[in-house]
């Protein structure tokens, strides 16, 4: 007799649960909060679907989650991500080690694990968002929602976390009803996320990108290297989305502010940027400020630097100038952001924290009411931009649809 599996949440990591599950012979409902099925895989990796990476590795993750992530990506890897997308019909690409779906578009990976749910029989019910689940005396478990209620002997919780709420209603009720079965949660916060500021002279709105290391002065050991966006809200990009979730973990602890350190040079050695600064300040006399950071900077950059270090951009630059001209070069290694929040979750890829991974066995089941399963964004797992997170979610939730499947 086929076991009775219901999944909630037809995201990434649900869908696969559900798919899994099927596949084993059980017989699957798949409920979503949504009237559409994979709503937050068709915006991710703008739109391209960064599916795994092929450098994965545990180091990749969140800390408190590094202990178990080898073991679960040994049973789950980018390998089997790939293979998982091929037996969906999705061709992949490697572009420099980041797997894309062939097609470069992430509705292809969209519809193609909700075709598979429908070819597989999977009983799919929308518009339903989970209120609560109960174990029953012999057995099994009592699912309620907004609507139907139902029973089964396996759920899986896939209801995400609290980020994207706008675009795709995660609102983080999972946590509630997780919180309500004992299940231990763990403070959450946005993660890869823009970093706001209250500087006033940061450039105008649309902003400017530049290649650069960052870093946060209050928190040692955190560098990212990459194209940075500065607007007149904050710093953006990938470097800055990677160290976000380390920026919100400190504020956590009541931090007001940090400083975010910006170096425009950062392939560049001490010794190199030296002869490169004897270079600029060799032909600079005859010229303005702005005229000579142009030649190494983005304009709005430099405009930023001379307004910071109160020197008219189009002052002309005389012999007797070129130490001020030196200093004000040296300030392109070391530009400093207020960083006074992160833009919340409304604009993060990820929520960080969360279930607490002590309450969950090696298969994804609740360690106290065995029965339940909870994978994807709603346990204390984060990764790294570049295919990460969704590696996550089809790792949990395969190993999840098949232990629940089988046991």
């Amino acid at each position: 007799m086929s076991r009775k599996i219901i999944v909630v949440g037809a995201g990434a990591s649900g869908m696969c649960a559900a798919i899994t599950a099927a596949r084993k012979g059980a017989k699957v409902t798949l409920i979503e909060k949504n009237d559409i099925a994979g709503k937050k895989i068709s915006m991710t990796g703008n739109g391209r679907c960064n599916i795994t990476n092929e450098a994965m590795d545990a180091s990749c993750y969140n800390s408190s989650a590094r202990c178990r992530m080898a073991g679960w990506l040994k049973r789950f890897g980018t390998f089997d991500t790939i293979e998982f997308m091929k037996s969906l019909g999705v061709v992949t690409t490697s572009e420099e080690g980041y797997i894309y779906p062939i097609s470069g578009q992430a509705t292809t990976v969209q519809n193609a694990l909700f075709d598979e749910v429908k070819r597989l029989g999977i009983k799919y019910q929308k518009s339903l968002q989970l209120k609560k689940i109960i174990p029953k005396e012999n057995g099994g478990l009592l699912v309620k929602t907004s609507g139907d209620s139902f029973e089964a002997q396996k759920v899986i919780i896939a209801t995400g976390a609290l980020s994207g709420p706008k675009s795709t209603m995660s609102t983080g009720d999972g946590y509630y009803i997780l919180k309500n079965l004992g299940m231990k949660i763990t403070d959450t916060y946005p993660a890869l996320v823009s970093l706001l500021s209250d500087d006033k002279d940061l450039p105008s709105e649309y902003g400017v990108r530049m290649m650069a290391n960052v870093s946060i002065e209050e928190i040692s050991g955190l560098l990212e290297y990459g194209e940075v966006q500065l607007t007149s809200k904050g710093i953006s990009g990938i470097p800055v989305l990677q160290l976000s979730g380390e920026v919100s973990r400190y504020f956590l602890r009541g931090v007001k502010s940090v400083t975010a350190v910006i170096d425009f040079f950062p392939l560049y050695s001490d010794e190199e940027f030296a002869k490169l600064k004897d270079d600029i300040l060799a032909t600079s006399v005859g010229k303005t400020y702005i005229q000579v950071l142009d030649g190494i900077c983005n304009h709005l950059i430099g405009k930023m630097i001379l307004s910071r270090s109160s020197i008219i951009e189009d002052k002309m630059i005389t012999k007797d100038d070129k130490q001020c001209l030196s200093m004000v070069i040296d300030k392109l290694r070391c530009v400093k952001i207020n960083v006074i929040g992160t833009a919340g979750y409304l604009s993060s890829q990820v929520t960080g924290g969360g279930v607490c991974l002590d309450d969950i066995s090696d298969d994804f089941e609740y360690t106290k009411v065995p029965g339940i399963y909870v994978v994807g964004e709603l346990l204390d797992v984060d990764g790294r931009c570049g295919g990460y997170n969704l590696q996550w979610a089809f790792t949990s939730g395969s190993i999840a649809g098949s232990a629940a499947a089988e046991t």
